[in-house]
């Protein structure tokens, strides 16, 4: 009677390795994807976040138009690294509203002097609110919203040219 309390410890303790072991061969999921795909984005009304745009909301996403909603900040260095990518998916046609996260107007109003402004609306998010309803993790992230206002697709970081034709083909299976 008294060996398996000996032994009971020993192999609680060989479960928990073995366990351990596994997981650290597994490899590791980057991104946290949004649970939001595929659903209505969340009620919200945002002020503009720079005095040359207005703000957004999400009548502004159901008016039968699909669009991509680039989350980003003035802050972000890989924000300023996908606005040549965001000017060019603008150039081919590609509706495109932002939403800026915990930022100011006046440094809003310097990064889109600097890197060019191709947002038809911008968005001030300014406690992270709608960023987190809509399962968005850190930016920059785009997503892809229907003209109904459901979000389709999510592409977790910063635009590069590869991702350019993915994302106006998604854009486009959207508004089908």
């Amino acid at each position: 009677m008294k060996g398996w309390r000996f032994f009971l410890p020993l192999a609680l303790f060989a479960a928990f390795v073995g366990v351990a072991g596994y997981q650290l061969t597994q490899p590791k999921a980057e991104f946290v994807e949004s649970a939001m795909i595929g659903k209505p984005m969340p009620a919200f009304e945002m002020r503009a976040a720079s005095p040359d745009r207005p703000g957004l909301s999400l009548a502004d996403l159901k008016d039968g138009r699909p669009k991509l909603l680039n989350v980003w900040a003035s802050w972000c260095v890989p924000c300023a690294a996908e606005a040549p990518q965001l000017a060019t998916l603008q150039a081919q046609g590609a509706p495109i509203v932002g939403v800026a996260i915990r930022d100011r107007p006046e440094d809003v109003a310097a990064f889109l002097a600097r890197y060019g402004n191709p947002f038809e609306r911008i968005g001030a998010d300014d406690m992270s609110e709608l960023q987190l309803s809509i399962g968005s993790s850190g930016v920059p992230e785009t997503f892809v919203v229907d003209g109904q206002g459901v979000i389709r697709y999510q592409h977790i970081g910063d635009i590069r040219a590869e991702h350019v034709p993915l994302l106006l083909g998604k854009l486009r299976e959207a508004g089908a």
